[in-house]
């Protein structure tokens, strides 16, 4: 069984999780939680699909820190 599939987009400061099961994209932002289901035509989502870095359900279950810039707004 194939599991889920973790992408990290840092510049974005964003992660997304593909549930393999419920065939679900979800998104995490550095330094919040995981929010519900997106839509599979979100463009940060598929910006990351392209443009990110496949990560392991480790790391994004640690999360990174953001920017204070980011932290700040």
């Amino acid at each position: 069984m194939r599991g889920d599939t973790y992408i990290d987009y840092p510049f974005e400061e964003v992660m997304f999780r593909w549930c393999h099961v419920e065939k679900k994209a979800y998104r995490k932002f550095y330094c919040e939680r995981e929010s519900g289901p997106i839509p599979h035509d979100n463009n940060l989502y598929n910006e990351a699909l392209r443009s990110g870095d496949e990560i392991t359900r480790e790391a994004y279950i640690a999360g990174k820190p953001g920017s204070p810039e980011r932290r700040n707004s």
